[in-house]
């Protein structure tokens, strides 16, 4: 780990939002929904009011009826990303990027260049408001772990410091749900016992938290709390996993219309893999249901694949098994993802002649690489919205 705090987490501020409030400045200072069924992100005067990403639109304008609710414009996110990404990459050579709107980037050997890593933070933040204009906050600390919390705190349009000597001091007062990896249900198991905030987890005992947590999870949370993260910024690190999800409202949904969310996301998933050349052994189906829980079930298949037949069969069946869960609970969100990527050398052709040996479900996804998901569909997608496709880093 850096003996110094020379790494920063730069996240943009609610980024659907704050790019429609910049380009319009009638939304300017008001509560902003992007996303009508759902809701893709919302401005903090919304959030201020209790709108969250994800929430359903009814509940959304029930909490905050004034809000002004705007379609996504993907393209516009997209611009503005890149835009900002290139400011990261003027600021140092070592940008990890972990969203379209949020990145690691390590300034260790830039002291003496351009001075301390508090100086290239707000030089940054100054930079994106100036050039790209909008805000964006920022954490800088030892470790990626603690910038990322550094950050979170510090929102919205914030800068804050972590000192090596002080860090303890800040981690341990935050509560459990500050350390990655502790959603709902570990922390309910955790304040189930009284553990409240990081320095509780400190505190207990790595045996005593693999105890109640499991091996893996048990010594990941004793390290977080102890701020020990040994990674540095990766730059040009290829992806372990591709996905794409699809939020829903809280209505019931029939099983029809699940298979075909499902179907469009795998076709979404399948197409990304054989565009970046990889092939993937393990499918995992990931639920969000109705009391805002989650769920994820995986499956991994004999050989690496990028074919949809294959990966949408694995997906169909995690998602019949769940589908008990789904009529008891209801479900707000489908995500599909295929991990243990691997090169895929074999990129599919399109064969203009095929000869009967030609493997239909490989013909129809080389017909669509090649001109496009419009140009042939799915029987089980016609006619239904395939929904949003979010704006991604390169794969």
């Amino acid at each position: 780990m850096s003996p110094g705090a020379t790494i920063l987490h730069a996240d943009l501020d609610a980024f659907y939002a704050s790019v429609e409030q910049r380009d319009d400045p009638r939304l300017r200072r008001r509560p902003v929904i992007v996303g009508g069924g759902v809701v893709l992100a919302a401005s903090y005067e919304a959030k201020a009011r209790g709108v969250r990403s994800a929430m359903g639109g009814r509940q959304a304008r029930r909490l905050c009826p004034d809000a002004i609710v705007v379609p996504p414009r993907m393209s516009a996110y997209t611009v503005a990303s890149r835009a900002v990404f290139e400011i990261f990459r003027r600021t140092t050579p070592l940008v990890e990027g972990l969203s379209i709107d949020e990145a690691f980037l390590d300034v260790g050997g830039l002291r003496r260049l351009v001075g301390p890593p508090a100086d290239i933070a707000e030089g940054l933040r100054r930079e994106v408001r100036e050039q790209v204009g909008l805000p964006i906050t920022v954490g800088v600390a030892r470790t990626k772990f603690l910038a990322k919390v550094a950050s979170g705190v510090a929102k919205p349009d914030g800068l804050l410091v972590v000192a090596p000597d002080g860090e303890l001091a800040f981690l341990h007062p935050l509560p459990v749900e500050r350390l990655w990896g502790v959603g709902p249900i570990t922390a309910a198991k955790l304040r189930e016992r009284r553990i409240r905030t990081v320095g509780d987890v400190a505190r207990l005992g790595e045996a005593a938290l693999v105890s109640l947590l499991g091996g893996g999870a048990g010594r990941h949370l004793h390290a977080l709390a102890h701020n020990r993260d040994p990674r540095p910024v990766q730059v040009g690190r290829r992806r372990g996993s591709m996905g794409a999800q699809h939020a829903l409202s809280p209505a019931p949904h029939a099983a029809a219309e699940l298979d075909a969310i499902l179907a469009g996301l795998v076709d979404r998933v399948t197409r990304r893999m054989r565009a970046a050349g990889r092939a993937g052994r393990t499918v995992v189906l990931r639920l969000r249901f109705g009391d805002y829980t989650r769920a994820t079930r995986s499956h991994t298949v004999g050989k690496a694949t990028a074919d949809t037949t294959q990966v949408l069969a694995a997906a169909r069946a995690l998602l019949r098994a769940t589908r008990p869960e789904i009529d008891r609970r209801g479900v707000t969100l489908i995500g599909v993802s295929v991990g243990n990527l691997d090169d895929n050398p074999v990129q599919p052709e399109l064969p203009f002649q095929p000869d009967p040996g030609t493997d239909l479900d490989a013909a129809v996804d080389a017909v669509r690489d090649r001109f496009g998901s419009a140009a042939l569909t799915r029987a089980v997608l016609l006619g239904r919205d395939p929904g949003v496709e979010m704006p991604l880093l390169p794969d």
